[in-house]
């Protein structure tokens, strides 16, 4: 369960936090994230060698508005579901506050915060032959997910994040899907995946989202007020060709119609 095959997907997601100290203890705890670098500003946490978490800290930073354009949430897809299985009783067992969980057909997945409000998912993915397609669309919906069947599927007590765990997909609140749609879908080529009322979802090599943009809290938001808490930079991995083509043609400081930083990073061969 990786999107590696894809010609872009997600590398790592930068956060500005004002407690670094309280939210990097959070991921480690919570996530099983292991820290891979520290220089008292900036710190970065991942699974394996791989880092999948940045936070950068700015006491001072004005907290971030639930309404503004920017993070929905940061989705970190585990290797297998016997993995899922085994977070899940460890959020169980530690009493994570868990603010959801659903079946997306494409997917199965539980949701939570942060201690400084940063959206988090946390999922598997089911076998894309049992993907379905409708319209040239991926077919996705938010169902009840059966927690007591996945956490049956737990072979081993979850311990830390698995090597192998990837940021699968980031989701952003934008004022507008239309240009949100322009910029991601426009710009930067990711194809539509699907819709859902409010929402757009955007894949590359036929994944069901390695991004979506919705205005479910944000609607009308204009662009991003700084220095805020909240998504600091996006970094997306894009194959060698592609990358050419894509820097020839954007700016180098390359940000969102909202102001949130992109950055253009070539995947490891």
């Amino acid at each position: 369960m990786s999107t590696a095959s894809a010609p872009m997907e997600i590398g790592r997601v930068a956060l500005t936090v004002n407690d670094i100290g309280r939210v990097a203890s959070f991921y480690k705890q919570a996530l099983g994230l292991v820290e891979l670098a520290n220089d008292g500003e900036t710190l970065r946490l991942g699974a394996g060698n791989t880092t999948l978490l940045e936070l950068r800290a700015d006491k001072a930073a004005r907290r971030r508005s639930p309404k503004e354009a920017g993070l929905f949430h940061t989705a970190f897809l585990l290797p297998s579901r016997a993995d899922l299985g085994a977070w899940l009783l460890h959020a169980s067992q530690t009493r994570l506050p868990l603010e959801g969980a659903s079946d997306h057909l494409v997917s199965e997945a539980i949701y939570l915060s942060d201690p400084e409000g940063n959206g988090i998912e946390v999922y598997v993915d089911r076998p894309r032959s049992a993907w379905k397609h409708q319209n040239g669309q991926i077919q996705m919906a938010t169902i009840g997910l059966d927690l007591n069947n996945l956490a049956a599927s737990a072979k081993a007590p979850f311990a830390e994040a698995p090597a192998g765990t990837v940021v699968g997909h980031v989701h952003l609140q934008t004022g507008a899907v239309p240009e949100a749609e322009a910029f991601y879908n426009g710009a930067l080529g990711f194809e539509i995946t699907t819709h859902y009322p409010g929402a757009a979802f955007y894949g590359a090599g036929g994944y069901h989202h390695h991004l979506a943009t919705n205005t479910w809290n944000s609607r009308g938001a204009g662009p991003r007020n700084f220095p805020s808490t909240g998504l600091a930079d996006l970094e997306i991995l894009v194959d060698p060709a592609p990358l050419a083509a894509l820097r020839a043609k954007l700016p180098a400081a390359l940000t969102d119609p909202w102001g949130t930083p992109i950055t253009l990073s070539p995947k490891a061969a």
